[in-house]
């Protein structure tokens, strides 16, 4: 398929179901191109317009911008994601996509505080592993999570609702950069310029699942976008894990009808990095040996007096025991620390 043509129809911006089917349709996305310039196509004058633009415009609009363009089947686009029957045809992005599928940790934008505290240690537990965080960079659990990769120096990709130039929410700006500078990427199908409407943001969570291992959700309300990214991971068989609430807590019951409904309920930051090994493997990040300084002698040592000693500042220190209970160099009982080995 020509790329002009792909990269042309891809900014008119429209549904990517309604995209799809336009090429389905047509034959080809040259032959859609004509239909919609043809006035055989019911859209807007701003689609239409848009439809019309030469692909070389657009590539030095997109050079102007600092924004990549990767093409399905490009050896650059993930091969997970190209998998999906669904999956974009075109992905604008600043950055760099990690080639392997990462952990993706979503939830509600009116999350509670437990579930931001939650969301963010997921994040720095997650970039002590070495494994990238996917989210959407929404407001609450999503830009939570994402903090915490940031602030752990980890890989995370966020996915927008909107054109790359047309941040949402604004105030996550400074996130993305952070995300894009520590080796993740932002991405989106939507070209710059577009505006983050309502109806662009669900198509968006196919993408976040697709770029998923696994999926985990901090806390959902029954309908949004947090239940719909889980659906498409079952739909895509990628394992979906939840974290429990209470049972009349708006914010808790998507999650707990998932657990219901047969997802893996996961609780404190290390319960998530040994569930998630199952999936992943490995941490990827493994501590050399003599990692940790302090002295564990054959009785253990508690927890609490571990974190007295150890240089891991508190938000860390459970992803850190984590770590090290993953490469076997300590084991952890009840609330002690003992040596490695069985």
């Amino acid at each position: 398929m020509s790329r002009d043509a792909r990269l042309r129809l891809a900014f008119c911006g429209l549904h990517p179901d309604r995209s799809r089917a336009l090429v389905a349709g047509a034959g080809s996305p040259a032959a859609a191109l004509r239909r919609v310039e043809g006035g055989a196509v019911d859209v807007n004058d701003r689609v239409r317009a848009a439809a019309a633009i030469p692909a070389a415009a657009r590539r030095a609009e997109l050079a102007a911008l600092g924004i990549e363009v990767a093409f399905r089947g490009d050896v650059d686009f993930p091969a997970h994601l190209a998998d999906l029957p669904d999956a974009p045809d075109v992905l604008f992005l600043r950055g760099r996509l990690p080639p392997d599928p990462g952990v993706a940790v979503i939830g509600t934008r009116r999350c509670t505080r437990y579930g931001r505290t939650l969301a963010t240690a997921y994040g720095v537990a997650i970039a002590r592993a070495g494994w990238m965080l996917v989210s959407g960079l929404a407001r609450g659990i999503d830009g939570a999570a994402h903090e915490g990769t940031a602030g752990a120096s980890g890989r995370g990709v966020g996915v927008l609702g909107s054109g790359l130039d047309v941040m949402y929410p604004r105030e996550h700006t400074r996130l993305a950069a952070a995300l894009i500078g520590a080796g993740g990427a932002v991405i989106s199908e939507y070209p710059p310029g577009t505006p983050p409407e309502g109806w662009r943001f669900p198509p968006r969570n196919r993408i976040i699942s697709g770029l998923a291992a696994a999926v985990v959700v901090v806390e959902a309300n029954v309908t949004g976008g947090a239940l719909i990214t889980a659906n498409a991971a079952l739909a895509h068989g990628v394992p979906v894990f939840a974290v429990p609430g209470d049972i009349d807590r708006p914010s808790s019951r998507g999650c707990n009808e998932l657990i219901r409904d047969g997802a893996q309920p996961v609780f404190e930051a290390d319960d998530l990095v040994e569930e998630l090994s199952l999936v992943l493997g490995p941490p990827i990040n493994r501590p050399e040996p003599g990692e940790s300084a302090v002295e564990i002698g054959p009785n253990g040592i508690s927890v609490e007096r571990y974190a007295e000693q150890v240089s891991v500042p508190i938000g860390e220190l459970m992803a850190h025991i984590a770590r090290m209970e993953a490469v076997g160099t300590i084991r952890r009982e009840g609330g002690r620390l003992y040596p490695g080995g069985p």
